[in-house]
């Protein structure tokens, strides 16, 4: 069995992937970051490692997000790409007549604009957590909810409250006003939710043209409140595709593959092997 692997190291989650040569999604992995990338990454590794066929071989390793030049040296990779790159790959390879890409991640944010499958134009919010994934996630833990129950709460908003604030501390503290004020959980929610869209818009999509079909990718399109409420706020629809918090990783192990179809002869990959000695415990 050969295959390429393509890591997305990032601040709040890592993901690795395997696909084969033809492209196809063979088996992936997603683990919390928790402060320590090359130690979830070897966990990472040898988790899939455990599970592919003993004959696998690795053709070649391409590395995006955060900590890619940490990872890439770690494990021998033979590409490393940006993440705006990597996350339009993705949304072309699966949506190939995708205009717009919405991809909200853990720590950050991306506006991607497409014109033939080619990257036209980009913004990226790198500076505000609010609209990220690690404010949505901390304030489900505060509320007492999961992410999951926090998208299904939400749809039964009658009236979303209306949170103004842009900073996450105001943010933070108007949700804390309307709850001693008796407003519903799934108002909150869902108003929290509204309030996360219309802020991504008002900081990356000033004075960019969001044209259909819009894909939204990262760990957050996984809510569908959030997805609802960027449709309201648009006026179309989504599309989210399967798995859209591993598309960073798909999206750099497809440019490798399709790096790797005009080598000829083949080019010896880097990777340093699923045991690499830079990943084992320290004694």
């Amino acid at each position: 069995m050969n295959i390429f692997l393509g890591i997305d190291s990032g601040s709040v989650s890592t993901k690795i992937i395997c696909l084969s040569p033809s492209a196809e999604l063979a088996d992936w992995i997603y683990l919390p970051t928790a402060g320590d990338p090359l130690s979830t990454l070897r966990t990472g590794l040898r988790q899939l490692q455990h599970r592919l066929p003993e004959d696998t071989s690795v053709l070649g390793v391409a590395v995006t997000g955060s900590a890619r030049e940490l990872v890439a040296e770690t494990v021998g990779a033979d590409m490393v790409k940006n993440e705006i790159s990597s996350q339009a790959k993705a949304a072309a390879h699966l949506i190939p007549e995708v205009k717009t890409v919405i991809e909200i991640g853990g720590q950050d944010s991306k506006l991607i604009l497409l014109e033939n499958g080619f990257v036209s134009d980009f913004a990226m919010n790198t500076v505000c957590a609010a609209g990220t994934g690690s404010f949505l996630e901390h304030q489900s833990r505060r509320l007492n909810l999961s992410l999951e129950e926090m998208g299904k709460l939400a749809h039964f908003s009658q009236n979303p409250i209306e949170l103004k604030g842009r900073c996450t501390v105001f943010v933070e503290s108007d949700m804390i006003h309307f709850q001693q004020t008796g407003s519903s959980r799934p108002d909150i929610v869902y108003g929290l939710c509204k309030a996360l869209v219309r802020n991504y818009l008002n900081d990356l999509g000033l004075h960019k043209e969001i044209r259909q079909p819009v894909v939204f990718q990262g760990g957050v399109a996984r809510n569908p409140a959030m997805k609802k409420a960027f449709e309201e706020e648009l006026g179309f629809s989504l599309i989210v595709p399967p798995r859209p918090e591993i598309t960073g990783a798909l999206g750099a192990a497809l440019l490798l593959c399709q790096e790797r179809e005009t080598d000829s002869p083949a080019k010896p990959t880097n990777f340093r092997g699923f045991e690499t000695p830079f990943l084992r415990e320290k004694v």
